[in-house]
Parts: structure tokens; sequence; C-alpha cells
């Protein structure tokens, strides 16, 4: 750590810092636990200089920042965080995001767990920035044609496909054989109701 600190001051100035000190930055902050008085120490010295940026692109330093202003309750800080990191792993990005979130709820109903459809219902209220995942978020609806196509197939032949049917929808719109049964399955039900 004190190595760290003493690389820090010495290149201060430098743009971009030196590799070598991001590396040891992410390294620091992966064996630190998330609510260590010294993990505190180095997010402060990392985001109080002017390179703070390219620190932000070392996934280990951008959720060893987020697990500190979590810890400190700054909720709002943790998500411009990640709103400007320059990290490659998107994925994981969002999952932090929705990680704030959850922390979020837990502190406002004071509980220590949320249950499926909590956390479902908080990624629905809370979605990601497009800072994010630019390419928009995954969604689990079909496309317009699929859609027609399944429902054509419902009016027009059966509701109740057999598996062979299945299985030749499936492969003629690229979905797997348990998508097509569930969406037939899906499809009874809301004509019941």
């Amino acid at each position: 750590m004190k190595h760290f600190m003493a690389m820090l001051k010495k290149n201060e100035n430098e743009h971009p810092p030196p590799t070598k000190l991001l590396d040891l930055a992410g390294q620091l902050c992966q064996g630190l636990q998330s609510s260590s008085p010294s993990l505190e120490k180095l997010v402060g010295a990392m985001m109080g200089c002017k390179n703070k940026g390219y620190f932000l692109t070392n996934i280990h330093v951008v959720r060893a920042c987020v697990s500190v202003h979590i810890h400190n309750g700054r909720h709002d800080a943790a998500c411009r965080l990640l709103e400007y990191s320059k990290a490659e792993e998107k994925e994981e990005l969002v999952q932090l995001w929705h990680e704030i979130h959850y922390w979020r709820i837990m502190e406002k109903h004071q509980t220590d767990f949320l249950t499926l459809l909590q956390k479902f219902r908080c990624r629905k209220r809370n979605p990601p920035p497009i800072s994010l995942c630019p390419e928009g978020l995954k969604t689990r609806n079909y496309s317009k044609e699929v859609r027609q196509h399944l429902r054509r197939f419902a009016v027009e032949v059966t509701a109740n496909p057999n598996k062979k049917q299945r299985e030749e929808l499936a492969r003629g719109m690229n979905l797997q054989p348990t998508q097509v049964y569930n969406w037939f399955a899906n499809y009874r039900r809301r004509q019941k109701s």
C-alpha cells in the first residue's frame, strides 16, 4: 500500500499514468476487503488524483469504489461512477448497477435480502444507462415477426402443437423447442383469461 501511494504521488502529473501503477491499483483493490479502512484510503487517493479516469478502466478499481460508496450510503455517487467508468467488462458493470439499487432498497426497507420478485421489479424500475449497455438491454421478448408467425400457427393450425410441430417451428424461427413450448403454454393461459 505504501509503495502504491508513493508511486501515485510520484506520477500524479503523468498522462496516462504508468501501466504498472494501474495494475498495482487493481491488485490492491482485489486483495482488500470491501469495508476495510485501507480500501477507503486507497479509493480516496485514487479518486482524489487528476488521473482518476484512468483508474476507472480497471474493473477491480471500479468494484472497490462502488463498494466504498455503498458502504458509506452514497448510492448516487456509486451510480455516477459506473456511468463514467471506462472498464470493458460491461456485463459486470450492469450487475454492479443492479446491486447498488438492491442495496438502496434493502436499506430503505431495513432488510438483509430481497426476493427474486423484488429484484426483478428493482431492475425494471432502474434500468442501466446507455453508457453501460450501448446495444440496449437484452430483452426476452420475441420479434414482431416471430410473434405473428406463432400466433398465426395457434389460430390456423393448433394452440397445442405436438413435439414434432414445436421442433419444426423452433428450427424455422431460430428458437429452442422449449421456448416454443413455453410460448404456446403462455398463449393458452392468456386465451383462458
